[in-house]
């Protein structure tokens, strides 16, 4: 059987916005995936969705997805993507928008059962990481474009390749491969060269996103389409298959992928191979995000030139202190940053920053206090007063935590193109999460 030609578009909200024409028009590809979601984008689109309840998703897929749908359409091209956010039945329903304004036949299907807000009082966003055979489902369905809510990174990989390839939940050294393929596709660039501590050994001046070739018995191949910028070798996959990794066993709802099975290999140029992979049952609970409103969040950058720094810093913090004592914030921060040189040719090499961060529940209390306080020192502090710029009202800010719940606690449902809900039920497996004893040296 041919191998699966996956590939990613977006690493993040707000990536490369023709990355998906690229991907389409670059070379042969049978599936695309976007990830938009990580933990400060649900409070970002926790707080889209308090003004506008209708809202929750990643508004620039739908924009990209308007100018590319009729061309993924034409290469049969399937699109898969966490897009959804917070309202992943909201984006479905404007893709079909889309495409019935565009005039282009797709099937559009999504996933649901990831938000446990409702069990979570006092937070603005509460969702488990759900696996990949709800998008599975909607694939073998024959849905065109898949969208989901939270779900993991990889998810969007291991689903289409275990609609391809006929996984089952039991499958756990296949599943775990395409993990792995997954976790290094999930970042965009930063598999071909971005971010890279040695990219001076290519250029990645405008690296291309990466495509993982998957085969039947979970193995694969990192590549990225021919003439496209940056690289791939063993050193930019392994960069990327440390990312965000706390163990050798890293988990996930489907599987629990062995990082010490992992064997990299190059095969070729910008190819590298990865196999050998096992894997084993996942654990017995899911990961869930908690998004909250911390309360309001200020802050002030003071420039501090010439001699004398330290004292400079500690007049500045007297005099803020005694205006702020009337109404204390709950918590004040102060971090001098000693940019300054010596003998400066420039004022600006010749400046350290002192910044002070307010945080409390009350905006008041961070926010005009804070002003006022801050701007009337304009003319009674240190000599050379001045701020990168005045101090605002105050800002929200978000808490992130998790939790774990069980499997059963989810009600993870695929949504087809024609209405049907199919439940995806829990792995019948499970194994708990035990660290892996440490290699020899």
């Amino acid at each position: 059987m041919n191998p699966l030609r996956i590939g990613n578009f977006s690493g993040f909200y707000g990536d490369r916005f023709d990355a998906l024409r690229e991907m389409l028009t670059g070379g042969e590809v049978d599936v695309l995936t976007g990830d938009y979601l990580a933990e400060l984008t649900m409070l970002i689109l926790g707080r889209d969705r308090l003004k506008d309840p209708s809202a929750g998703y990643a508004r620039t897929f739908l924009r990209q997805l308007e100018d590319c749908l009729g061309l993924a359409r034409e290469r049969g091209v399937r699109i898969v993507t966490n897009a959804g956010g917070l309202n992943p039945a909201g984006l479905a329903a404007q893709i079909r928008e889309v495409a019935d304004r565009l005039g282009v036949p797709v099937r559009v299907a999504h996933v649901e059962g990831d938000d446990l807000t409702a069990a979570h009082p006092g937070t603005l966003a509460a969702h488990a990481y759900l696996g990949g055979f709800g998008i599975a489902a909607c694939l073998r369905a024959g849905a065109d474009v898949v969208v989901t809510g939270r779900v993991t990174d990889a998810a969007l990989v291991t689903g289409p390749a275990a609609a391809r390839f006929g996984w089952r939940p039991a499958d756990h050294d296949r599943l775990a491969g395409a993990v792995v393929a997954g976790h290094v596709l999930e970042c965009g660039t930063q598999a071909t060269g971005g971010n890279y501590a040695f990219f001076g050994e290519g250029d990645v001046r405008r690296p291309g996103f990466p495509l993982a070739e998957i085969h039947a018995d979970g193995s694969s191949v990192i590549t990225k389409h021919p003439g496209t910028g940056g690289f791939v070798d063993v050193g930019t996959v392994t960069a990327q298959l440390l990312y965000e990794t706390g163990g050798a066993r890293y988990a996930g709802p489907d599987v629990t992928a062995r990082l010490d099975t992992v064997r990299l290999s190059q095969d070729g140029p910008d190819r590298v191979r990865i196999e050998g992979v096992r894997g084993e049952a996942p654990p017995p609970t899911l990961k869930t995000g908690l998004n909250r409103l911390g309360g309001f969040r200020n802050e002030v950058v003071f420039v501090l030139t010439g001699l004398d720094i330290e004292a400079k810093a500690a007049l500045v913090r007297e005099q803020l202190s005694d205006a702020l004592a009337k109404a204390p914030p709950r918590e004040v921060r102060w971090e001098l940053v000693r940019t300054d040189r010596a003998d400066a040719d420039t004022e600006e090499t010749a400046s350290a920053l002192l910044r002070l961060v307010v945080r409390d529940p009350d905006q008041q209390v961070v926010g005009r206090a804070l002003s006022g306080a801050a701007v009337e020192l304009a003319l009674a502090s240190y000599p050379g007063f001045h701020v990168l710029s005045p101090p605002g009202k105050g800002a929200p800010y978000g808490v992130f935590e998790d939790v774990y719940v069980p499997h059963g606690a989810v009600d993870h449902v695929a949504v087809l193109h024609d209405g049907r809900r199919i439940p995806v039920p829990p792995p019948q497996e499970t194994r708990p999460l035990d660290a892996v004893p440490p290699p020899p040296l």
